[in-house]
């Protein structure tokens, strides 16, 4: 199975990139402008025509994804005209800071799922599980850039506690105390958005697990109901929860570069907004497929592990 979802990957990956840049060619959107900046009204029509037929701005979009497949083929990722930079320095600067906030709020986001979800699934109906439900249905209805914008004007204007956006505090280096309180915000933004279709995944399946007749056994025969919660009801509900982590991928991507745009976190989200803007494609389609392949790649080893952890899986399908 695993390997056929691999190989399933190449024709999407290709189907992705082709798209694009067939879909940015009828794109209302002038490159020029965005290459050209504020210096687009004052520039002549001749060096516009110049600059557009130097840069391969009329070229046909299939000679444009031709030339790009050429250079990612052979490691040259192309330089992006938005940053002035290479791609490749692109990515590796922006890139670890993306993956630190992505990182610290999925575990977060699993962690607490993990210990709610169980507790109100076990007490199904109580206190504890009426009030997480309600909290998650309305967190569900709340975007990220909401919530990013009311978590920065209750604890950064109106409290005080935390900084606004950012890395640093202006002109502070990025050390550990000026980074940690300036991602403190944007992950628990982001770790709270990604909640709810987690948490609310573990409750159901962990409510389901507690009726089923394997559990009624171990009550019957004594057994204290820490241990049956920890290997009889747990280990059945994490197939489902592991599933739903990996079909949320796409909503943490989404999520995660509306957070930092919100929060000025020198991600990648600021490199694929400006990217789309510019159309600056060099750039634009290695995020595109780069955040395709990531999908997937999540997505297939969510099946993977789940097919660890429940055999009655069947994963030769």
């Amino acid at each position: 199975m695993a390997v056929r979802r691999m190989l399933f990957v190449v024709p999407v990956i290709v189907v992705v990139s082709t798209g694009l840049f067939a879909a940015a060619a009828m794109s209302p959107f002038d490159p020029l402008v965005g290459y050209l900046g504020s210096r687009y009204m004052t520039t002549s029509e001749a060096d516009k025509a110049l600059i557009a037929s130097q840069m391969g701005f009329g070229n046909p979009w299939y000679s444009t994804y031709w030339t790009w497949l050429q250079g990612v083929l052979t490691g040259d990722l192309g330089i992006s005209r938005s940053f002035n930079q290479p791609v490749s320095q692109v990515i590796s600067e922006r890139l670890p800071w993306t993956l630190l906030l992505v990182g610290i709020s999925l575990m977060i986001a699993i962690l607490a799922s993990l210990t709610l979800g169980v507790l109100a699934g076990i007490r199904k109906g109580g206190f504890l599980d009426k009030t997480v439900s309600g909290l998650c249905v309305v967190v569900q209805g709340l975007p990220p850039f909401v919530m990013s914008l009311g978590a920065i004007a209750l604890f950064a204007l109106a409290l005080g506690w935390l900084p606004v956006a950012g890395l640093t505090d202006g002109g502070a280096d990025p050390t550990a105390g000026q980074v940690i309180r300036h991602l403190i915000l944007p992950v628990a933004v982001l770790a709270i958005s990604q909640m709810p279709w987690l948490l609310l995944a573990v409750r159901e399946s962990v409510a389901g697990a507690a009726g089923e007749g394997f559990v009624a056994g171990a009550v019957a025969r004594g057994i204290p109901a820490p241990t049956i919660t920890k290997r009889h009801i747990l280990p059945t509900s994490l197939a489902p929860f592991v599933n739903i982590i990996g079909v949320r991928l796409p909503e943490l991507i989404v999520g995660a570069v509306l957070v930092e745009e919100v929060f000025s976190w020198p991600g990648i989200a600021g490199a694929i907004v400006s990217s789309a803007r510019d159309l600056d494609m060099a750039l634009l389609a290695f995020l595109t497929v780069g955040t395709t392949f990531t999908v997937m790649l999540g997505s297939l080893l969510a099946d993977v592990v789940v097919a660890v952890i429940d055999p009655r899986v069947n994963t030769d399908g």
